[in-house]
């Protein structure tokens, strides 16, 4: 049961429809948490900011029921009938605006730690709270260096006003916001400052139902998302390229032509791999079908590696200019299979008018398994492409699904990027292959060496990493196959990744497809008579001026 289970759980994870929708459901998760944090702290702002104003506007209006001239002669016991009724104004003031303090202080400016209390007015009933009113004249020291500073700021006139939040006070009173301005003399100088303290349960009893309804209304948007999006990606995406993948599979296994794939997707590059697939299936199994003895077995198999031939290199870009409308970067590749067909590919497509997609790889063994294999692999790492994501996630997606449907015990050596054309940035993970060729504008071709990674196809769950290289201006990005450095000569000797730097240097001032050309025509003066023992594959960008 639990074997059962623990299989059943590896299959989810390789599976290619769990991978995306699994992503998304995740992505719409985090984006469902980043709404319910900004929403609460967005109304929380707007809330204390309304509260703060409001208040401030309380208080200012508070300050002309008082004489800023007599705040002395208060405290020294003179005009107290004055006194007295500036009192009552203030405590109707305090019960009117529902405000739990209104007080009027004097601090010692020397160092604003003191002050001595002027007018205090309570209304507990405001929000059940326990205070006890200062008598005229009471003294004691500045609450904390919070107030201190803020003190000191409206005595020297610094600030129109000060608000103090104590949304979770120590003391055990009710959250409230303190807003301080400053009593004025007829000079026109500070002489005292009145505060008023205010309850904010308003905030809490207001935050929870807000954070509530937009949380569950964000979860119902993406869950209503995450279902279309679920229902668009199995019928775009998982299921064209779960059939295709199967149909190449069957097809390797049986050698027998299946039904038409057809136009299952209304993506360019999954619908030109179901073509090609078909056209392959149709032609290998017309010519097998016309097999009657060893010389027509002979010329068929032949024309049949012809056609293979042709639709693996219809399977791969093979007209250039790529994109004759694009002036910001040139690219060119090139591939010659050892035999009739080769393990060998490579692949460039535009994911979006900024961001290129470089592949080449190179899967084990020769032929047409090799090849069956190299279209298989193809298909399912440009689909993926297409899917979104950086190199190293890419993979890893890739790796996974290969493992899965790998019985021949196959493997591929890959090397992934995506350039940012504006940037020149390259993001690209190497899988087992060859260490890329930089050539600079401004100095000479060099390897861009890094930490390989296993090859594609060995290990399920292998967890690709990414790496990056900066293209300037002018330089030049070459990718190859072992078959460029491994070349050999009829004396054994091979061309070597000296040699081929020696080129790449020699060739730097050309474009893309004279800088293949130039290798090219070294490899082969390099063999001479002697037989290419592997697939000769290579691809190079140039980011322009």
């Amino acid at each position: 049961m639990v074997y059962k289970m623990i299989n059943r759980i590896k299959k989810i994870r390789a599976s290619l429809a769990a991978n995306m929708i699994g992503t998304v459901v995740f992505l719409l998760l985090a984006f469902d948490i980043f709404v319910s944090i900004h929403g609460y702290y967005s109304f929380t702002f707007a809330f204390k900011k309304e509260y703060s104003t409001s208040t401030y506007h309380m208080a200012d209006t508070a300050t002309s029921l008082i004489n800023g001239d007599h705040l002395e002669l208060y405290l020294s016991g003179h005009e107290m009938t004055e006194f007295e009724r500036v009192k009552q104004a203030l405590g109707a003031y305090c019960r009117k605006m529902s405000v739990s303090l209104i007080y009027v202080i004097k601090v010692d400016t020397s160092d604003y730690g003191r002050f001595v209390s002027v007018f205090n007015l309570v209304n507990n009933a405001v929000d059940n709270s326990e205070y006890t009113a200062w008598e005229l004249g009471h003294k004691r020291d500045t609450t904390n260096e919070e107030y201190r500073k803020k003190y000191e700021t409206i005595y020297k006139k610094e600030k129109p006003y000060e608000t103090v939040y104590r949304t979770d006070p120590e003391d055990g009173s009710h959250p409230h916001i303190t807003t301080m301005v400053p009593v004025k003399n007829s000079d026109g100088d500070v002489s005292g400052i009145l505060c008023v303290q205010r309850p904010i349960r308003e905030l809490n009893d207001a935050n929870r139902p807000y954070l509530i309804n937009i949380s569950i209304t964000a979860v119902l948007l993406s869950v209503l998302s995450g279902l279309f999006i679920s229902f668009i990606i199995r019928k775009q995406f998982v299921r064209p390229i779960r059939k295709i993948s199967e149909e190449a599979s069957r097809f390797a296994a049986e050698n027998t032509q299946g039904e038409p794939l057809g136009s299952i997707s209304s993506y360019a590059e999954i619908a030109n791999l179901a073509r090609a697939i078909d056209k392959m299936e149709t032609d290998m199994v017309n010519y097998m079908d016309n097999l009657t003895e060893a010389t027509a077995e002979k010329e068929r198999f032949g024309a049949e590696m012809s056609f293979a031939r042709t639709i693996q290199k219809n399977a791969i870009p093979n007209t250039f200019p790529a994109f004759p409308e694009r002036t910001d970067f040139d690219i060119y590749a090139y591939m010659t299979p050892a035999k009739e067909i080769g393990g060998d590919f490579y692949n460039f497509f535009l994911t979006d008018d900024d961001h290129l997609a470089l592949v080449i790889g190179d899967v084990s063994g020769k032929s047409v398994p090799a090849a069956l294999f190299m279209m298989e692999t193809n298909m399912i790492i440009s689909g993926r492409i297409n899917m979104g994501g950086k190199p190293g996630e890419i993979l890893t997606f890739v790796n996974n699904i290969i493992c899965e449907r790998n019985h021949a015990d196959m493997f591929v050596t890959l090397w992934l990027g995506i350039l940012e054309i504006s940037t020149g940035l390259i993001t690209a993970v190497n899988a087992g292959h060859e260490d890329a060729a930089l050539i600079s504008r401004n100095g000479g071709a060099s390897l861009f060496k890094t930490k390989h990674q296993i090859a594609v196809g060995i290990f399920p769950d292998t967890v690709y990493r990414d790496f990056e290289i900066q293209l300037e201006k002018g330089d030049k990005l070459f990718l190859y196959t072992d078959g460029v450095p491994e070349a050999t000569n009829a004396e054994e000797q091979m061309f070597t990744i000296r040699r081929m730097l020696d080129v790449l240097n020699a060739c730097k001032e050309a474009p893309p497809e004279g800088v293949l050309d130039g290798i090219h025509r070294s490899v082969d003066e390099f063999v001479g008579d002697a037989d290419q023992f592997d697939d000769l594959t290579m691809l190079c960008v140039e980011l322009k001026e």
